[in-house]
């Protein structure tokens, strides 16, 4: 199709322009240290204890833009938000050092330039996860996390979709600056109407991110692998800009070229690029 090969030039460009930007200095995944300090166990393992019970998860961003390929209309531009947090359910650790969460995504696609403003599609992604951070020598290298997720749009008859998985996500901190995390689940459909779903949106992913020195510019990249003997991904590749120090949310870019961004057209081609802000936890963010 047309707009399937102008997709995949255009994830290949984009991919191109995050791969120049390692070429420009990195900095730490930790927002809240300097770019020559190594990430200690023990601020770690305070950020842990100490911290909010009730906190963001995944990055939450309010996004709009057009499909990438055919003309832009006011059907194929449309608004994208995420909304994601986490309550901690225990004080401080549990054996093998370990953190028990409840977290909750929501990620919502909303027309507003048609006459009504219709959200056309929710997501709902409520999920039980069991967190270790790892260390070595004291110092902090990364997260193992088992987690138990379900999804559905809420909807019913023949546009009903849902579906579960066990999980097992991890991420290292290859330097202070680059982090490489991927993730692999086993998958439950149960709806009805979307028995053919991980053709489509997977079974494993994994990516890359990047921070400038000046922890200002932030670049990420991910891939999953749908279901089937083709070398094919959905791609995500995101670029955000802290434009103030002072602000605690980011100028933000997002361009996704594949199937299954939202559930209720999970078996439909989308390439899309939206801009808009971003929030991101304190210390990490999840996949």
């Amino acid at each position: 199709m047309p707009i399937f090969h102008t997709g995949v030039r255009a994830a290949k460009y984009m991919a191109i322009a995050i791969c120049i930007s390692f070429a420009i200095p990195l900095n730490a995944q930790i927002h809240n240290k300097e770019h020559s300090e190594q990430i200690d166990a023990d601020s770690v393992r305070r950020e842990f204890d100490k911290g909010p019970y009730f906190t963001l998860y995944k990055d939450n961003y309010f996004i709009f833009g057009p499909s990438i390929g055919p003309k832009a209309t006011k059907n194929n531009t449309n608004v994208k938000f995420q909304v994601s947090i986490r309550q901690k359910l225990t004080k401080s650790t549990l054996p093998g050092g370990t953190y028990l969460y409840l977290c909750y995504t929501q990620k919502v696609f909303w027309n507003i330039l048609e006459k009504s403003l219709p959200m056309t599609d929710l997501n709902f992604n409520p999920g039980i996860g069991l967190a270790k951070p790892v260390f070595k020598n004291g110092k902090y290298i990364g997260k193992f996390i088992l987690q138990l997720e379900h999804e559905s749009n809420g909807r019913d008859s023949i546009e009903s979709r849902s579906w579960n998985r066990l999980s097992l996500g991890g991420d290292i901190l290859i330097t202070n600056n680059f982090l490489v995390h991927a993730k692999i689940w086993i998958p439950y459909v149960d709806g009805e109407h979307n028995k053919d779903l991980l053709k489509y949106v997977g079974i494993v992913q994994a990516g890359a991110e990047l921070t400038s020195n000046d922890r200002r510019w932030k670049y990420s990249l991910l891939l999953t692998k749908r279901k089937n003997w083709h070398l094919d991904f959905n791609t995500v590749a995101e670029i955000s800009w802290q434009f103030s120090r002072n602000a605690d949310w980011n100028l933000f870019a997002q361009y996704y070229n594949g199937y299954g961004e939202g559930l209720l057209d999970y078996n439909k081609f989308s390439s899309h690029l939206r801009v808009g802000v971003v929030i991101r936890p304190k210390l990490f963010s999840n996949y």
